[in-house]
C-alpha cells in the first residue's frame, strides 16, 4: 500500500484539534468592515436660491448648439494627456484591488528539484529527484483582509471620480478657452471696423483743417486715436494667438498654428436650467463622491488597523513526492498539513498608534467630504447671483450704448456746423467704441457663468472605461 494514505491519514489526525481554532475563533471575527451610508457632516439647505425649467443635457455644452465645440470637446476626451494619466491612474488602482484581492484565497506554489551524488565507488553513487506542491492560507479570522479589501474597492471608486472630475474640468476649461477664442475673433473684427470709422474721421478732421475750422491738436488727436486702434489690433492678435495655443494643447496637440473651426459669433445663454435640489446634487457631482470613497475608504482602513491587533492564524499544506528514480517517483507520498497562530504581545505600542493614526485618517477624510459640499453650493449660487447681475449689467451697458451712439452723432453734427469744439466729439466716440468692446466681453462673461453653473450642477460625463476600453467613450 502507498506510503501516501498513512501519512496522510497520521498528520490529518495529529493537527485535527489545530483544525478546530478556526471554527471557534471565527464566530468571534468581525465582518462587513464597509461603513455605512455616512450623512454629510454638514447642513443641506432644501433647494437653491434660484431655479429654472429646462433640464440642462448630461453632455451640458450641447445647450450652447455649436457643432464646433461639440467635435472639439469629442476630440479633447479621446486625446489629453491629463485625462489619460487620470485614466492610468484609475488602472493603478484597479490593479492594487487585485492584488490585495489575492489574499483572501490560498496560494499554490510548485517546486522541483533533482541531485545527482558521485564518489569514487561507483554503487555509492545515487540520485534523487524530489517533486512537491505547497500552500498557504491566513485565515481571516477578524476580517483584516477582508478590510483592506473593502478599502481598496472604495480607492478604485475614488478614482473612477477623479477620472469623471477630470472630464468635467477639460469640458469645462476647453468650452472657456472655446468662447474666448470666439470673443476675441469678435474683438478683431470690431478693432478693425472702429480703426476705418477712426480713419475716417481723421480725413473729415483733416478738411475741416484744411478750411481753417480745426486747429493742428484736433488732427493730432484723432491721429493718436488711429495709431491706438491700430495697437489695439496687435493686441487682440496676441490674445487668439495664445488661445489656439490653449486649445491646441488641451486637444493634447503641440501649440503650433494648426487650423482650427472658424467662428466669431457667440452663442446666447438661454433659459436658467433647472438645479435640482441640494440633496441631490450630493449624490451626483463626482468631486464629491470621490471625497466620500475616500472617507469610506479611511473607515475600511480603521476596521484592518483594529483587526491587526488580534492573532493571525496561517494554514499550510504541503504534499511531497521524493524517489530515487524516476520511475518509481509518483509511487510515494508524503503529505503535510500545519497551522500557525501568531498573536502580538508586545509592540510599545505600534498597532495602538496605527489604529489612532487611521482614525484620524477618518475624522479627516470626513471634514474633507463636508468642505466638499460646502464649495459645491458655493459654486452653484455664485454662478446663479453673477449670471443674475451679469444680465442686469448687459441691459445696462446696451442702454448706455444707444446713448453714446445717440451723443456721438449729435456731437459730430454740432461739431461740423461749428458749435462744440473737437473735444467734445473725440471724447463722444471713444465712450462709443469702448462700451462696443465692453459689451462684446460682458456677453462672453456671462457665458462664462452659465458654463461654471453646468459645471456645478454637473454629474459625471461618462462611466470610466473598464481595462482595455477607449477612456473617450463617454454617454449621456
Amino acid at each position: 500500500m502507498p506510503k501516501a494514505s498513512h501519512s496522510t491519514d497520521n498528520r490529518t489526525g495529529r493537527f485535527g484539534p489545530l483544525l478546530l481554532i478556526p471554527a471557534l475563533l471565527v464566530g468571534c471575527a468581525t465582518t462587513g468592515h464597509s461603513p455605512d451610508q455616512t450623512p454629510p457632516p454638514v447642513t443641506v439647505p432644501e433647494s437653491f436660491s434660484q431655479t429654472g425649467d429646462l433640464t440642462a443635457p448630461g453632455r451640458w455644452w450641447r445647450a450652447f448648439d455649436d457643432n464646433a465645440l461639440e467635435q472639439l470637446i469629442q476630440d479633447a476626451l479621446g486625446q489629453n494627456l491629463d485625462l489619460r494619466a487620470a485614466y492610468e491612474r484609475l488602472r493603478q488602482s484597479r490593479a492594487v484591488l487585485e492584488r490585495e484581492s489575492a489574499s483572501l484565497y490560498p496560494n499554490l506554489s510548485g517546486n522541483a528539484s533533482a541531485e545527482t551524488r558521485r564518489s569514487d565507488t561507483a554503487s555509492a553513487d545515487s540520485e534523487t529527484v524530489t517533486l512537491g506542491l505547497s500552500s498557504e492560507y491566513e485565515v481571516d479570522l477578524w476580517g483584516r483582509i477582508d478590510a483592506q479589501v473593502d478599502a481598496q474597492q472604495f480607492q478604485v471608486r475614488a478614482s473612477r471620480a477623479d477620472y469623471q472630475t477630470a472630464a468635467l474640468s477639460l469640458a469645462g476649461e476647453l468650452t472657456n478657452t472655446w468662447f474666448q477664442l470666439l470673443e476675441q475673433r469678435a474683438q478683431l473684427d470690431l478693432a478693425h471696423d472702429q480703426l476705418e470709422t477712426n480713419r475716417n474721421v481723421l480725413s473729415l478732421i483733416r478738411r475741416q483743417f484744411a478750411g481753417g475750422q480745426a486747429n493742428s491738436a484736433d488732427v493730432l488727436r484723432q491721429q493718436q486715436l488711429v495709431e491706438s486702434s491700430r495697437e489695439r489690433i496687435l493686441t487682440v492678435e496676441s490674445r487668439i494667438g495664445v488661445l489656439r495655443h490653449q486649445l491646441s494643447v488641451l486637444l493634447g496637440e503641440a501649440p503650433l498654428d494648426e487650423t482650427l473651426p472658424d467662428g466669431r459669433s457667440l452663442p446666447t445663454a438661454g433659459p436658467l436650467p433647472d438645479t435640482g435640489i441640494p440633496s441631490e446634487l450630493v449624490q451626483r457631482r463626482p468631486d464629491i463622491q470621490q471625497r466620500y470613497n475616500a472617507l469610506k475608504a479611511a473607515d475600511a482602513e480603521l476596521g484592518a488597523a483594529m483587526a491587526n491587533r488580534w492573532p493571525r492564524l496561517t494554514l499550510t499544506a504541503s504534499v511531497t513526492t521524493r524517489e530515487n528514480s524516476v520511475n518509481d517517483l509518483f509511487d510515494n507520498w508524503t503529505a503535510g498539513l500545519a497551522g500557525n497562530l501568531v498573536a502580538p504581545l508586545i509592540d510599545a505600542g505600534q498597532r495602538d498608534a496605527e489604529v489612532a493614526r487611521t482614525r484620524s485618517v477618518r475624522q479627516q477624510r470626513l471634514y474633507e467630504f463636508g468642505q466638499s459640499i460646502l464649495i459645491a453650493f458655493q459654486e452653484v449660487e455664485d454662478a446663479l447671483i453673477q449670471e443674475r447681475k451679469q444680465r442686469r449689467r448687459i441691459k445696462s451697458q446696451s442702454q448706455q450704448l444707444k446713448l453714446a451712439d445717440a451723443t456721438y452723432d449729435q456731437r459730430r453734427s454740432q461739431y461740423v456746423n461749428g458749435v462744440v469744439d473737437y473735444i467734445d466729439v473725440l471724447t463722444a466716440l471713444q465712450d462709443r467704441q469702448e462700451l462696443r468692446r465692453t459689451l462684446l466681453s460682458a456677453r462672453r462673461q456671462l457665458l462664462d457663468y452659465r458654463i461654471a453653473l453646468y459645471r456645478a450642477l454637473a454629474g459625471p460625463l461618462a462611466s470610466a472605461p473598464s481595462d482595455g476600453e477607449t477612456p473617450n467613450d463617454t454617454t449621456d
